[in-house]
C-alpha cells in the first residue's frame, strides 16, 4: 500500500478526494489517501508522498523520513522552495487545464486591449464619430512575453498564431519556432522596447522580484499595456501607478498582487487605468491535476524520474 498524504485545506480536500481516488485507480495504484487533518492521519514516518499546498499546516518536513516526493498543487513554488526542512524532491504542477486557462486569459485580455474594447464600452452615448477608433492589425502590434516556461511558451505561441509578432524573453536563451527569443539583461531591454503589450509569466525569484521598476517601465513604448497573471512582486506597485498617471502606460490588467486578497483600500481598485482580477487567470483543475499527481506517484514507484521536478538552485 502506498501512503499518500493530502496536505492542503479542507475545502481543497472536498474538491480533490474523488478525482484523486479515480486517478490512482486508473493507474492500478494501491493508495491509502488521507488528509493531515483527519482523525486517522498518518504518522509522518508512514508517508510515501505528500500532495501539497503551501498554505497547509505542514511546514516542517523533517519528520517525513519515508517521503519520496512532495507534489505541489500550484504552478508556483516560491512559497515552499526555500523551506530548509524540505529535502525531498519537489514537483510543481503543470497540467492541461492550468495551461489552457492561462492561454485563454492572456489571449482574451490581449485582444481586449488590442481591439480597444474598453474604449467602445465607454462610448455608448450615441456619438458615432466620437466612438470611432480603428485598431491596427495584429501583425502591427508587437507583444512581448517575459518568461518562456510551460505557461509562457504556450501563451506566446497562441498569440503568434493569431498574427501578433511575439518576442519571448527568458533567463537562458531558447529557440522556439514562431517566436523571437531573447535572453540576458541586454535582451530584456530590447524585449521591453518593442512591447506594445507586455505579458509577465516569470517565476518569482530573487532575480525577478521588482524586475519591472521605474527604469524598466520607462523602457516600454509609450501607450503600452501590461498583463500580469504571473507574480505580483514582479512589478514595483508605486512605479507602475506613476507610469500610468503620467500617461506613459495605457493600462495594466493585473491578476496577482504582493498581498492577496488585495486590500480594499489599495489604489489599484479605484485607478481608472487598472483592471483587478482576483487571481483567477489559471486555476488548477482537480480532474486534470489529479492525473498528473497519479502519474508522478506511478513514476516514483517505478523508480523513474519525476515530472516537473523543481531545480532548487534556480528556484523553479
Amino acid at each position: 500500500m502506498i501512503n499518500v498524504l493530502f496536505a492542503a485545506t479542507q475545502a481543497r480536500w472536498s474538491e480533490y478526494e474523488a478525482p484523486l481516488t479515480a486517478a490512482f485507480a486508473d493507474r492500478a495504484l494501491a493508495v491509502d489517501l488521507r488528509t493531515d487533518f483527519a482523525p486517522d492521519a498518518f504518522a509522518p514516518e508512514e508517508v510515501d508522498y505528500i500532495i501539497y499546498a503551501p498554505n497547509s499546516d505542514v511546514q516542517d518536513f523533517t519528520p517525513y523520513t519515508r517521503c519520496k516526493a512532495v507534489l505541489n498543487l500550484w504552478a508556483g513554488v516560491e512559497a515552499i522552495v526555500g523551506n530548509q526542512t524540505l529535502t525531498q524532491p519537489l514537483c510543481r504542477m503543470v497540467d492541461h487545464g492550468l495551461t489552457r486557462g492561462m492561454v485563454e486569459w492572456v489571449t482574451g485580455h490581449a485582444l481586449r486591449h488590442h481591439l480597444h474594447i474598453d474604449h467602445f464600452l465607454a462610448h455608448q452615448d450615441g456619438d458615432w464619430e466620437g466612438a470611432k477608433l480603428i485598431p491596427p492589425l495584429a501583425e502591427e502590434r508587437p507583444v512581448t512575453v517575459l518568461g518562456l516556461g510551460e505557461l509562457g511558451t504556450a501563451c506566446a505561441q497562441s498569440l503568434a498564431q493569431m498574427g501578433f509578432p511575439v518576442t519571448g524573453w527568458s533567463r537562458t536563451q531558447k529557440d522556439i519556432e514562431g517566436l523571437t527569443c531573447l535572453s540576458g539583461i541586454d535582451g530584456l531591454a530590447k524585449a521591453l522596447s518593442t512591447a506594445q503589450i507586455l505579458v509577465l509569466l516569470l517565476p518569482l525569484t530573487e532575480e525577478t522580484t521588482d524586475l519591472l521598476d521605474a527604469t524598466r517601465l520607462e523602457q516600454l513604448p509609450e501607450g503600452a499595456v501590461i498583463l500580469n497573471p504571473g507574480r505580483g512582486p514582479l512589478i514595483v506597485d508605486d512605479a507602475l501607478l506613476a507610469a500610468l498617471d503620467r500617461g506613459h502606460l495605457r493600462h495594466a490588467t493585473l491578476d496577482v498582487f504582493r498581498e492577496e486578497p488585495l486590500p480594499a483600500a489599495h489604489p489599484f481598485w479605484s485607478h481608472p487605468k487598472v483592471t483587478v482580477c482576483p487571481h483567477i487567470a489559471s486555476e488548477t483543475r482537480p480532474l486534470t491535476a489529479s492525473r498528473i499527481i497519479a502519474d508522478n506517484v506511478a513514476r516514483g514507484e517505478a523508480g523513474q524520474d519525476f515530472l516537473f521536478e523543481v531545480d532548487r538552485s534556480q528556484g523553479y
